[in-house]
């Protein structure tokens, strides 16, 4: 859907004199570059005769949620927790009235004002008696069947709760990777002023993290669990660019099979979508910025 060079956060954010001069644009006005987005859809043609090439000129923005983000952001976390039915419409909203924290991206003056990206971390321990986060604690627990890695898994959903951010991090598959530094740098950004800036105490403390719990998706290959199975480097294909660096850095992970299957290419028919849950220690978080930005530098 899109392919751009982009430079920046906080496109309508507030302006904060802490974000770091680095992140900011070397063009004055909006946070953005010009982008090219692919048209793939069959009905491409040119009304005037002339020839198209499927490519369309767009400006991606970055904004803080809000309650009209709704659907567009439900749409984009239909199948985090695979098929289960659960409360995401609760998920939803607690997404959208954390506006301090996280970032959903559109298309400068869309008039459909889709979503093409959510990023958030929600504490596990503000939100527990919420139905969702029930919801979530069951789904979880229930896909785990590595015991050594159930027990911790336990811990964090349980006792280490309240240290504890879910990060959210979903989008369309192919959603430019130029968009990935600056839209983690000022997530963690943000939850490094949310520690001072927000209002109560309990807020504040809300957002100091020692750890950081990643659902995703990864291709794996049919045989990966098979003494004659494939190398290490064919075992796993990574959707998203920044999982594989989360999965270096983590502390511990799990995956598990999943119902839901996306459209597969003929390179990936020998692969299975599955889950994958990350445990990564907040301390890790410099690391992981870092790396992002050589991964997508390179």
């Amino acid at each position: 859907m899109a392919r751009i060079a982009s430079n920046n956060k906080v496109a309508q954010k507030v302006q904060n004199p802490r974000f770091p001069g680095n992140n900011l644009p070397t063009s004055p006005g909006k946070r953005m570059v010009n982008h090219e987005l692919i048209d793939k859809s069959e009905d491409s043609g040119s009304s005037d005769g002339e020839e198209f090439d499927g490519t369309v000129q767009a400006d991606f923005e970055f904004f803080d949620p809000k309650p009209s983000d709704f659907h567009g952001v439900k749409i984009l976390l239909q199948t985090y927790l695979d098929d289960k039915q659960w409360d995401l419409s609760g998920f939803v909203d607690v997404i959208l009235g954390q506006p301090t924290v996280g970032t959903v991206i559109k298309i400068e003056n869309d008039d459909d004002d889709g979503i093409y990206s959510i990023v958030t971390a929600l504490n596990l321990g503000r939100y527990k008696d919420l139905a969702c986060m029930a919801d979530l604690k069951e789904f979880l627990l229930k896909a785990c069947r590595q015991k050594d890695v159930f027990s911790k898994l336990s811990l964090f959903l349980g006792d280490q709760t309240k240290d504890v951010g879910l990060l959210v991090s979903q989008r369309v598959v192919n959603l430019p990777p130029q968009l990935l530094p600056p839209l983690y740098d000022a997530l963690f950004d943000e939850v490094s002023w949310a520690t001072e800036d927000e209002p109560t105490k309990e807020l504040r403390s809300s957002f100091f993290f020692k750890f950081y719990l990643v659902i995703s998706k990864i291709y794996k290959h049919k045989n990966a669990d098979k003494q004659n199975g494939p190398s290490d480097d064919q075992t796993i294909v990574y959707i998203k660019a920044e999982d594989e660096i989360f999965y270096e850095l983590s502390s511990w992970s799990f995956s598990f099979p999943l119902h839901t299957q996306l459209v597969r290419t003929d390179e990936l028919k020998d692969h299975r979508l599955t889950g994958l849950v990350m445990a990564i220690d907040a301390s890790k978080i410099p690391v992981f910025r870092q790396k992002l930005h050589s991964l997508i530098d390179q």
